[in-house]
């Protein structure tokens, strides 16, 4: 015994019948029966000189040859093809008599219980209800064809493929699964052709904002193909808090695309401190970008994968990232708008607003001018095949969703009917588009008077028509006619109280605004406030006509314009009240929204009848005038002629050009900065780019300076080899 151990020797003798051997035999032995097992194991196993995983072919099947073409992204639910090639004087593969096990393995901690590791052999040919794999012989005998399909239930990401003969594992590389909605399977998948190419592959739409009554629409680079997204696609996944608390879990809760999407919802915005991609602000960007300035979201992606959350978005912004990571990821996505959006801050699905008689408004419930989020295409078998198709999310951070500013997704069909207890906030969205309005106002005698609207809220619901640059309104989608018995129905539904009110106008006075023909930014024009007297007797009302600037989130600003005047209405008469906005006035104090806010407000004291109306105008912006030299043709040089004239009776300072397109200008934004520009004068600029890549694209352009700001138009450019 040393140091409290015990040193034991002993000589190993008759360890296997028949055999006497000292302990280097032993070895000696047990290595040549090693051996002679590995050289058996060998004699049946295929050497593999190298695995072609056919990226081309395999790209053009699974739609994603738009993507780079130095790696293989394939879709869940449908077969790819690998090359096998041999070495040579390799065992030749014998359809029945070789085996094969292939392993594929996602996510850091891969696991057959969360199917994120999942083995499979070969079959006489592949099924499309589970992973398999089939495999042929090339005549020569040097190379074996495998077709290998996924379940259309796996979940989405980065695998690597192995190939398993007899214990001896050979890498045969990596590849990315997403989802897919040519496959009848997956949970995505959509019917239509013209829908699939519109809501997956089309890498550039329009983005509507505005107002009801000037509906515009921006052009926007998705670029869901474009170098490096998918990567920043998948690391938003990899960022968010669930993958970093349980990765396993996460990963494997992929294969649903409820659950990404709703994480997308959370990842797109910053708020939680999560390192979200974009911050969201509403009011001085001197530290960051006006949200206005960006048209392309690849350029948002990329800046966030260098340095973090990006600064600063807005609705527009986070919807239109939202569904290039969606569509990126094959889930079917489209960019949505609703104008008079409401927010309901306290759940009651009503939108309360108290006025006093100068008619400043308290309370913390709005009504947005327009609001931007996304539908993404998917069953739910958690509610119910009733509530399949399209489902609303809204990444831009307004109110907590179990913890987070998220949104979504909610079944549209869930919304339309008001069936407010299915997941995910449908009471929420459901009051974004369907909410009734009261305004009410106090008057000095304590007494109140109350107006209800059940009209107002969702008004001409937009996105992109598939297939072409026209607006669709789906506002039929989101809820019944407004007015109608099924539309009343539903709310009353929703909101458990009152049966439906008689529509139609009553007897009494009538409120309306009219507004001006030409409205430019930087013109002087009248608008009027026109009260109608439907009454038997003559009316005599205080009447107050005001302009305010305001955000297109519905957050005043300052007046521009004020008229105060006591009126007598005659039985069936009209008094009308005008307004002079001068850009002297509302230059200063409107955003880069150009947005102005009317309010006209009648009081009958006698009779304590109080009536409102308000209209939100945006000034019309100048046209930018966009002229191509020369044919577009791949890898030449061509120039783009862009004129503006300023509208503006002041100079304009630090003014630039900016055009950016898909395959056009390498994917970057091309700036030409040029000097300042005289009232009514034209601001001019020629920029040279060179296209890199055949086919449709579109060429946006960006007008900026220190007085007109993210001026944009947009021109369909031809390609040609």
């Amino acid at each position: 015994m040393t140091n409290g151990c015990v040193k034991i020797r002993f000589r190993a003798t008759n360890i296997l019948p028949g055999l006497d051997c000292g302990t280097a035999d032993l070895l000696n032995y047990k290595k040549k029966l090693r051996d002679s097992s590995f050289t058996a194991n060998m004699s049946k196993v295929l050497v593999i000189e190298r695995c072609d995983l056919d990226i081309k072919r395999n790209s053009r099947s699974h739609h994603t040859e738009l993507c780079a073409q130095e790696r293989l992204i394939v879709r869940r639910g449908q077969p790819f093809n690998i090359m096998l090639h041999l070495k040579s004087g390799s065992k030749e593969f014998k359809p029945g008599e070789t085996s094969f096990t292939f392993i594929a393995e996602t996510g850091p901690l891969p696991r057959e219980e969360s199917d994120t590791k999942v083995s499979f052999g070969l079959r006489d040919s592949t099924v499309d209800t589970e992973w398999s794999a089939s495999a042929t012989n090339d005549p020569s005998g040097n190379t074996v064809s495998v077709s290998i399909s996924s379940s259309p239930n796996a979940p989405i990401g980065v695998y690597s493929l192995t190939l398993d003969q007899e214990g001896q594992k050979t890498s045969l590389g990596q590849f990315i699964l997403l989802f897919n909605a040519w496959c009848p399977r997956d949970a995505v998948y959509m019917r239509s052709e013209t829908k699939r190419q519109e809501y997956v592959l089309a890498q550039h739409g329009q983005i509507y904002k505005g107002t009801y009554k000037r509906i515009k629409g921006i052009p926007w680079n998705y670029g869901q193909f474009e170098p490096g997204v998918l990567d920043i696609c998948l690391k938003i996944l990899d960022t968010n808090p669930r993958f970093v608390c349980d990765a396993d879990k996460d990963c494997s809760a992929r294969r649903n695309p409820i659950y990404v999407t709703r994480v997308l919802s959370a990842m797109i915005n910053s708020e939680d401190d999560d390192g979200g991609v974009v911050v969201g602000k509403w009011a001085n960007y001197s530290d960051g970008v006006d949200p206005g300035r960006w048209i392309s979201s690849t350029d948002i992606l990329s800046q966030w994968a260098e340095s973090g959350p990006v600064r600063y978005g807005q609705c527009w912004v986070f919807a239109a990232v939202a569904c290039t990571v969606s569509r990126a990821l094959g889930i079917p996505c489209r960019v949505v708008t609703n104008f008079e959006s409401a927010h309901d801050t306290d759940g009651s699905l009503v939108i309360e607003y108290l006025f006093d008689e100068d008619g400043e408004t308290t309370g913390n419930d709005s009504i947005w001018n327009f609001h931007v989020w996304v539908d993404s295409w998917m069953t739910r078998p958690d509610l119910g095949p009733e509530f399949d198709g399209w489902q609303t999310s809204d990444p831009t951070p307004q109110e907590t969703s179990e913890g987070l500013y998220c949104c979504g997704p909610a079944s549209l069909r869930a919304i339309k009917e008001g069936e407010l207890t299915t997941k995910y906030d449908a009471p929420f969205i459901f009051a974004e588009v369907n909410a009734d309005v009261v305004q009410m106002m106090c008057l000095p005698n304590g007494e109140c008077v109350e107006i209800r609207s059940t009209k107002s809220v969702g008004q001409y619901i937009s996105t992109k028509a598939v297939g072409s640059d026209d607006r669709h309104d789906i506002t039929h989608q989101y809820k019944y006619p407004e007015g109608s018995e099924e539309e009343r129905r539903v709310y009353e539904k929703a909101q458990h109280h009152n049966k439906l009110q008689q529509r139609g106008e009553e007897p009494g006075l009538h409120l309306k605004i009219k507004l001006a023909d030409n409205m430019i930014v930087g013109s002087d024009f009248e608008v009027s406030a026109v009260l109608t007297n439907n009454c038997m007797e003559a009316k005599t009302c205080s009447f107050l006509f005001f302009a305010t600037a305001v955000s297109y989130k519905g957050q005043r600003g300052e007046r521009c314009g004020f008229v105060l005047d006591k009126v007598k209405v005659p039985a069936g008469e009209e008094r009308r009240l005008s307004l002079r906005l001068e850009y002297e006035r509302y230059g200063s104090v409107i955003t880069s929204d150009r947005m102005i806010q009317l309010t006209a407000i009648s009081t009958d004291k006698q009779t304590i009848d109080f009536h409102k109306a308000e209209k939100t105008i945006v000034l019309d912006e100048p046209v930018i005038n966009i002229k191509l030299v020369r044919e577009a043709t791949v890898n030449q040089s061509m120039t783009a002629e862009l004129t503006l004239m300023n509208s503006l009776p002041e100079s304009l300072l630090d003014c630039s050009f900016t055009i950016e397109g898909i395959g056009l200008t390498d994917g970057k934004p091309i700036t030409a900065k040029i000097e300042a520009v005289g009232p009514k004068q034209e601001a001019k600029a020629s920029i040279e780019f060179s296209p890199t890549r055949a086919g449709t694209s579109v060429l946006l352009v960006n007008f900026d300076s220190d007085k007109l700001k993210n001026i944009k138009s947009f021109i369909n450019v031809v390609v040609k080899e």
